[in-house]
């Protein structure tokens, strides 16, 4: 079989690792980290990779290396090939492995600060925010909050999804496979110039990897059939469906 991957470049040691083990012809598509930043910028950016893949005659299928991401991938459609898409909010789910990683570090904190070796390399901050705002689908401006809500709601609202971020801890998703890289070391002298304590969890390539095998079992994966497109969904289960 024969893949397109369109894919953050955050994911890209993680992909070029897999990619070198598997059976299938992968091409490789990544764009730049933190494009999520304009969700509807990025969605415009991925929608015509899709179709260009699509129209080439190539491919058996897309594989996308995102998450919903701030509402990136929502709306996306499938044309003529599926799609396969990681059931995740963001990378941090991706980096973990599973969505009930995610959970179980990430749950009581939605708003902690981590990063791993693909934002240590290609983000000129080295730590990364979950989108708690994004992640449940409101990524207002507070002008915005208190239209819909009212002055004393909004700022609420507000407050809840844009914590001061008081912490004596750093955290640091490692992926065994790329730990030789030095990474945590790099992480653990940030930690120490901040007086901080570095907590390091341990990543796991599963997503990618079933992602790039082709491994594309319900519980982690959303395969978007012809004609369908992505919609967000917002839960911790299935994340995203099609429609």
């Amino acid at each position: 079989m024969k893949y397109k991957l369109i894919s953050c470049e955050v994911f890209m040691r993680m992909a070029c690792l897999a990619v070198s083990k598997s059976l299938h012809i992968i091409d490789l598509d990544f764009t730049k980290l933190g494009a999520h930043e304009d969700p509807a910028s990025l969605n415009e950016q991925l929608q015509m990779k899709i179709d260009a893949a699509d129209e080439s005659g190539e491919y058996d299928a897309i594989l996308l290396g995102y998450g919903l991401c701030g509402n990136s991938t929502a709306g996306l459609k499938a044309r003529t090939l599926p799609l396969i898409i990681p059931r995740a909010h963001d990378c941090c789910t991706i980096f973990l492995g599973s969505k009930q990683k995610f959970q179980e570090h990430f749950s009581e904190k939605l708003s902690s600060q981590w990063s791993s070796v693909g934002y240590m390399e290609r983000c000129d901050d080295y730590l990364r925010d979950t989108d708690t705002g994004k992640m449940m689908g409101l990524d207002k401006d507070y002008e915005e909050l208190v239209e819909q809500y009212g002055e004393e709601n909004a700022k609420y609202v507000w407050e809840t999804l844009h914590p001061v971020i008081h912490s004596d801890e750093l955290i640091f998703i490692d992926v065994p496979e790329l730990s030789h890289l030095g990474t945590v070391e790099t992480m653990r002298t940030f930690a120490e110039e901040e007086s901080k304590k570095l907590k390091v969890i341990e990543g796991d390539m599963r997503i990618i990897t079933g992602l790039i095998y082709g491994n594309w079992q319900e519980d982690d994966y959303l395969l978007v059939e012809p004609g369908k497109e992505v919609k967000a969904l917002y839960d911790q289960d299935k994340v995203i469906c099609s429609v």
